[in-house]
């Protein structure tokens, strides 16, 4: 709350988000509410997020703190025309988590609504453990760095410490955290991959700079391996949202009869834009240009919406099953 949220007493917050999840039951309900701040509670009914709802909310209840995963950024910044007729002079602090902030989104943020978010990472089983801080240096496009006390190592599947800057599983030394889970409920073999040792093992894939930053890079079982190479989904999508067409992106591995997988990007398009070949391979170029060549979609899929978690984060896993299960000439 202090570090991260940055709550004071006369706060006003705020988080779109499901309350399933854990980031607003806790951080933006819980734990404020028993600080005294005052909470704004919205229930969209099954319905989609609406940015000029909640520009609306901002104005008739001087919202000072927002939390909320980069994809409802990424939709408030898409009607930021809407917004100029609204009063958001009340906001002054943001935190995003549930997915990575890439560095563009964070500049368009600041851009748009003069709010630098603060990003995070963390899980339901262990809360933040990694995060941006009120008054640290931001790196724009990193996790940031522990929480004060908080004990993190990258480990390979060894449970040995990698090489600085070399990628490796995020864990969590489980008694310097005070929000560490106990158990999985009734699913002791999930629980004794998860508890290795003293550690909690997240299954996040990052690397850390020589400064304690820390860079997602994705998930485990989300890294794309093609023609040799490790790719990083986060790095591709990153890529792919820079460009003015695109709102969200996902990327995926694809079965691919010559290199065995090839990275495939299921694309949301902003409104002012409709799917077209030409579109298509203009997008493929702006990635080429921007990334190692290796790494830009081979295959592009428009869609009108992607997959996702009450939290906000994407399911790579459905659209990689989906692409297993496709038939191939």
């Amino acid at each position: 709350m202090k570090y991260w949220h940055d709550y004071r007493p006369d706060d006003v917050v705020a988080c779109p988000s499901e309350l399933g999840w854990l980031l607003p039951v806790a951080s933006t309900f819980l734990y404020a509410l028993a600080h005294g701040l005052t909470i704004v509670l919205y229930d969209a009914q099954g319905g989609r997020f609406e940015p000029e709802r909640w520009f609306a909310l901002f104005q008739k209840y001087r919202i000072t703190n927002f939390t909320a995963p980069p994809t409802t950024y990424r939709m408030l910044m898409a009607q930021a025309d809407a917004a100029k007729h609204y009063d958001l002079s009340s906001w002054r602090h943001a935190v995003s988590a549930g997915e990575p902030l890439p560095a563009d989104t964070l500049e368009a943020i600041r851009r748009h609504f003069r709010v630098q978010p603060l990003d995070g990472i963390g899980m339901s089983e262990c809360m933040v453990y990694c995060f941006n801080m009120v008054g640290a240096k931001l790196r724009p496009g990193s996790c940031g760095r522990p929480g004060p006390g908080t004990l993190i190592e990258l480990l390979d599947e060894d449970m040995q410490a990698v090489p600085q800057g070399q990628e490796g599983v995020l864990c969590v030394r489980c008694d310097s955290h005070p929000g560490m889970m106990k158990e999985y409920w009734r699913k002791p073999e999930r629980t004794q991959e998860i508890l290795r040792g003293p550690w909690y093992y997240t299954g996040d894939v990052l690397s850390k700079d020589e400064d304690g930053y820390f860079w997602f890079k994705g998930r485990n079982d989300d890294v794309i391996k093609a023609s040799g190479y490790r790719i990083s989904p986060f790095e591709v999508e990153s890529c792919l949202v820079c460009h003015p067409a695109v709102l969200e992106a996902a990327a995926v591995a694809s079965p691919d009869a010559v290199r065995g997988q090839v990275v495939k990007a299921f694309l949301v398009l902003r409104p002012e834009f409709g799917p077209s070949e030409e579109l298509k391979g203009q997008i493929q170029e702006f990635a080429k240009s921007n990334m190692a060549g290796y790494k830009y979609p081979r295959q592009v899929e428009f869609v009108e919406a992607l997959p996702k978690t009450p939290s906000g984060k994407v399911k790579r896993k459905e659209l990689r099953e989906r692409e297993a299960s496709m038939p191939r000439l």
